[in-house]
């Protein structure tokens, strides 16, 4: 019985946290050839590919997630609600669908060429953020620092804003405009996103209380 009441759900909380990283570990690296489809050809197939693959690791964590929230109602030693970190992947997963869907052409010449670098900032900083934000859930870690994501899509903002100051944005055909509109909705949206999946890291970042009691 205490095996039942401790360790199983210790295990299925484990795995649950496994699945979480493993589903930031791929949007990160969709994120990357997703922003990058902007200012070069994308590759269509193999993103189709890794988008497919993020929704079965989505539903995989999903799964685990709502067996380890119903473990907490038998389970004498509480894990924290699973269920905020479900939402928040839930949500990242489906800014990287939005992303995908304006990444169907690049963006012309010189909107490439004048937002390439801020772009490509942004695309490492908030890779690397779900990467380490990976990690520190497998190892209970507290969360990497948002900052570094903050910083380059206000670079990338002020390359907006100076594009429209020159009066070019004004000459985008209609895809182009809407194309650029709603990369910069999910850019943002993704940046609110992470933040809350700072504060789910952060409340999982917690010692378990079986290695606290080991600790004791």
């Amino acid at each position: 019985m205490v095996v039942s009441l401790l360790v199983l759900p210790q295990r299925a909380y484990g795995l649950g946290l496994d699945a979480a990283a493993r589903l930031l570990d791929l949007l990160a690296q969709l994120l990357l050839k997703l922003l990058a489809g902007f200012t070069q050809r994308l590759d269509v197939a193999g993103t189709t590919r890794m988008q497919q693959e993020a929704g079965r690791a989505l539903a995989a964590f999903q799964a685990i997630a709502a067996e380890a929230k119903s473990e907490r109602t038998i389970n004498l030693v509480a894990e924290p609600d699973p269920a905020p970190l479900a939402r928040t992947l839930l949500r990242l997963r489906h800014d990287l669908v939005i992303i995908g869907r304006a990444a169907t052409a690049p963006l012309p010449q010189e909107f490439a060429e004048r937002l390439g670098p801020s772009l490509a900032r942004v695309a490492e900083c908030t890779s690397k953020y779900l990467h380490e934000s990976a990690s520190a859930l497998r190892s209970r870690r507290p969360p990497p620092p948002l900052k570094p994501m903050e910083e380059a899509l206000a670079a990338y903002n002020l390359e907006i804003a100076a594009l429209r100051g020159e009066g070019l944005t004004r000459g985008l055909s209609i895809a182009g405009a809407e194309h650029l509109f709603t990369l910069g909705f999910a850019l943002e949206q993704m940046l609110r996103d992470c933040a809350d999946l700072e504060r789910c890291v952060q409340e999982l970042a917690r010692p378990s209380p079986l290695d606290r009691a080991g600790e004791g």
